[in-house]
């Protein structure tokens, strides 16, 4: 199955990592294997990464979650599968097409009662929640078009509670952001947005080099 990897890892050592590493339900498979085939597949997380987040949300014992980009539905599944009974995903996307693909795998994975999907422009969402003193997120994932990272990360930061957890993806942007010679917009509003957390005293950073680079910024 083709998929996207963590970057930096030769195919023998990435092949090697996830035979003794992941442990991915069917229903993930499912999906990831639906996605492939996805036109725009390319947006399609990693099983690590979806791995590795899952982790953060028990570890945190997280209950209430944001989602910022939901594409076919793998990051939202994996972290509701992990959530308790009563946990729920308040979860962002602009696309009827890409997200009914989610609901169909929600729903056959017995978890579409915790997401709330809403089918509007991320930030008019993230307005509306901190309209509604929605303020007590535990876990945010911010995964979506990069020229609103800066806003999206400015309103979750408000919207997650002390403590609280957002993780960013695809900050490492293939390489691209270490290349000097690479100037386009979309890689200079990543470098600016990774230069500008990494002076931000109002969170805990940690990148990690995990798929195509996750962010971890936990509020202060």
């Amino acid at each position: 199955m083709t998929t996207k990897q963590t970057i930096g890892l030769e195919k023998q050592l990435y092949d090697y990592f996830q035979s003794i590493s992941l442990r991915e339900p069917e229903i993930l498979a499912k999906l990831r294997e639906e996605t492939a085939q996805h036109p725009m597949a390319i947006m399609q997380i990693s099983p690590e990464q979806g791995q590795f987040m899952a982790l953060l949300v028990r570890l945190m014992g997280a209950k209430k979650t944001l989602e910022i980009g939901v594409f076919t539905g793998y990051s939202s599944l994996v972290v509701a599968l992990a959530l308790p009974a009563d946990g729920k995903i308040v979860a962002c996307d602009v696309s009827e097409e890409y997200t009914a693909i989610a609901r169909r795998y929600w729903q056959a994975a017995g978890v579409a009662n915790k997401i709330n999907l809403h089918i509007a422009p991320a930030l008019e969402t993230l307005d509306r929640l901190l309209a509604d003193g929605e303020t007590d997120f535990d876990f945010a994932f911010i995964d979506a078009d990069k020229s609103s990272y800066d806003s999206y990360y400015e309103q979750t930061l408000q919207l997650v509670r002390p403590g609280g957890l957002i993780a960013i993806d695809n900050v490492l942007w293939s390489g691209r952001v270490a290349d000097p010679e690479v100037q386009d917009n979309r890689t200079n509003t990543i470098r600016a947005f990774n230069q500008k957390l990494h002076q931000d005293t109002r969170i805990t950073l940690s990148l990690v080099p995990i798929a195509d680079g996750l962010t971890l910024a936990l509020k202060n």
